[in-house]
């Protein structure tokens, strides 16, 4: 009982379908990762920047080093306190002390998918509590919130041949929410050693407002942030290529069908809060978005796309049992839309797992049969209806059919052939068989008279042999 009050409430959660995105790199002098020695540089270490390349440092602390070699464009952001001086001798808790290179950060990309995480608020995002998405996804949405941390400085390459357009840009703490606002930090020292690249970088603008989820966008950027990724090998029956990623995967594709009173949000906490919460499925990655998917007459003709929520479910499992649990997952989710989808807005559902099994709601399934009939019978009748107009028109001909041969003249090729006599007639006419009927020169003008057929001026009179002469007077 209580787990349905649970469930009832995040029914009528308020709509959030928007994530904040959070770039993971940072610049930071006190990040050992930053650092080619693997720690950060102590007081018998000299420091050495690339010359020729831009970076802004973020020092939170005072440090003492052996020396210190400069970019030619660059900046160090100080906290209060921060700093360096310069020690001859070195340190000698340092040990014997190295040349502590700064890695080259110049190779970023905004449209790298590793490098951002996502999050449904800056809460989650300070916990480390984040939500996995397929690659397109990954990146910064339009109608998404970007997160640079606070006390950290970046390099970020946003070159594309789109623009980039996002809801917001938080930097060193600063929520930026306008383009001429942005414009003008982006045209600033820190600016232009932070952000860099050849598109443009916009902000502003409404996030998500449609209750059922908005579509990110991201796919016209698909190669670019394709080209950052390496897929694996995968060891599954029948790989999986759900829409917004770049690879292939092992596991199980869940695909709902909605109505307008479905809740993006809602659904996504249901699925977090009833399944995902279990022991057995912890550690199955559960990635939702809403996509367009294609759409086709008979499963072969394309007619258009269609709107649909995708849920995508992979575990960790490897080798023959890869994607196993997640299908798991995928019925038990198919169950309760089979249970409470009308309640949740869903009007049907499939699912597709890499084991090679497939399901679909009955409900679903026989409305998805009964409009593509409908589809199929709308588009014979439209071509129907083309053609006859082009062809009442001229436009359109129709070809024109072989020719016969003539029957007669196949039966008596035929006759001839076969019995190489006399044709047989069947029946004896007394018009045409005797031969003094017609003479081979018939007189044709005058009054003269041929046999039984008379030639006069008023017409021709001629004895029919059929019927006898008194016959006639009679």
């Amino acid at each position: 009982a209580l787990q349905q009050d649970v469930l009832l409430f995040l029914c009528f959660l308020p709509f959030a379908n928007a994530l904040y995105k959070q770039w993971i790199p940072d610049t930071n002098f006190e990040n050992a990762t930053n650092w080619d020695k693997g720690s950060i540089p102590c007081g018998s270490d000299q420091v050495v920047f690339l010359a020729q390349r831009k970076v802004s440092v973020y020092v939170e602390t005072a440090h003492t080093i052996t020396g210190m070699n400069l970019p030619m464009d660059g900046e160090f952001i100080l906290m209060s306190g921060a700093g360096f001086s310069v020690r001859d001798g070195g340190d000698p808790g340092c040990g014997s002390g190295v040349t502590a290179h700064f890695k080259d950060y110049e190779s970023l990309k905004w449209f790298d998918p590793s490098l951002w995480v996502a999050a449904t608020t800056v809460d989650d995002l300070h916990r480390g509590t984040y939500q996995f998405s397929v690659h397109e996804e990954s990146v910064p949405c339009r109608f998404e919130d970007v997160v640079f941390q606070e006390a950290t400085s970046f390099r970020v390459d946003v070159s594309s041949n789109h623009d980039v357009h996002v809801k917001s840009i938080s930097v060193l703490g600063k929520k930026f929410t306008s383009s001429s606002e942005f414009s003008h930090f982006l045209s600033s020292g820190s600016g232009k050693l932070q952000f860099h690249g050849s598109s443009s970088l916009s902000i502003g603008g409404a996030g998500c407002s449609d209750i059922t989820g908005c579509i990110c966008g991201n796919s016209v950027n698909r190669d670019k942030i394709c080209a950052n990724v390496k897929c694996e090998s995968l060891g599954c029956r029948k790989p999986l290529h759900p829409v917004g990623h770049c690879c292939d995967v092992c596991g199980a594709i869940v695909n709902v069908q909605f109505s307008s009173n479905f809740n993006f949000e809602s659904y996504r906490q249901r699925l977090q809060h009833l399944f995902l919460s279990m022991h057995k499925y912890e550690l199955i990655q559960l990635a939702m978005s809403k996509v367009l998917q294609e759409q086709r007459l008979l499963g072969v003709i394309p007619f258009g796309s269609s709107q649909e929520i995708q849920v995508l479910l992979l575990d960790q499992n490897m080798g023959q049992e890869a994607g196993k649990l997640a299908e798991a997952l995928a019925r038990d989710i198919a169950k309760d839309v089979h249970n409470h989808g009308s309640n949740l807005g869903i009007s049907a559902m499939e699912f597709q797992a890499s084991s090679g099994a497939s399901s679909s709601d009955a409900t679903g399934n026989s409305a998805g049969l009964l409009t593509g009939a409908v589809l199929g019978s709308l588009v014979v009748v439209g071509l129907l209806a083309v053609l006859t107009v082009l062809y009442r028109r001229g436009i359109v001909k129709l070809p024109r059919m072989p020719s016969i041969p003539s029957l007669s003249k196949w039966k008596n090729s035929s006759d001839i052939g076969e019995l190489g006599g006399p044709l047989d007639r069947g029946f004896v006419n007394p018009m045409f068989d005797k031969p003094t009927m017609m003479p081979e020169e018939p007189v044709l003008y005058g009054t003269e008279t041929v046999n039984s057929i008379t030639l006069t001026q008023s017409g021709v009179h001629f004895v029919n042999p059929v019927y006898d002469e008194s016959d006639f007077n009679a």
